[in-house]
């Protein structure tokens, strides 16, 4: 079983792999994300939060999901058009994931594993996020109807510690 999220790799939205290991020592905020969600205008307070804190060592990192309700566009291209164009999304957002069943994407099986007791398990809806430690270790994880902004204060105490 992975230690960190610096064990993993993930696709980006050109078949290409990243090693999350590249943000080893940041802060990173990892999010389920959906287009076509009634959470989509959260990505407004997902850029603000990253260029507020991006400078300081903090990263944003989204990965579209299609498994709640059909709620993302079938290409990938089409998505990230959308996050551009409607949020002004300019942190990393990666190719379209499994976020549970069977399929799971394997950051996010360990991503759930590690988040147990009242939000534990499963993600249930798109735009659970989960905030990584500069230690590599998921610290919270947040409900979808968690507005970004009300994780500011958290943000803002991990980049110092």
């Amino acid at each position: 079983m992975a230690a960190t999220i610096y064990d993993f790799e993930v696709e980006k939205t050109d078949g290409t792999k990243q090693a999350l290991s590249d943000y080893e020592g940041q802060v990173v905020l990892i999010v389920n994300t959906a287009s076509k969600c009634g959470f989509a205008n959260q990505f407004d307070g997902l850029q603000a939060l990253y260029e507020e804190f991006q400078d300081q060592g903090f990263a944003i990192l989204g990965f579209p999901s299609d498994q709640f309700m059909n709620q993302e566009f079938e290409d990938i291209e089409e998505t990230m058009e959308f996050c551009r164009r409607n949020y002004g999304v300019s942190f990393p957002m990666y190719a379209k994931v499994d976020v549970k069943g069977n399929k799971a994407d394997a950051l996010f099986k360990y991503l759930t594993s590690e988040t147990k007791g009242l939000l534990g398990g499963d993600i249930k809806w798109n735009f659970t996020k989960f905030l990584i430690g500069r230690d590599g270790r998921p610290a919270e994880r947040y409900a979808p109807q968690t507005k970004p902004e009300k994780i500011r204060d958290d943000i803002k105490k991990q980049l110092i510690e």
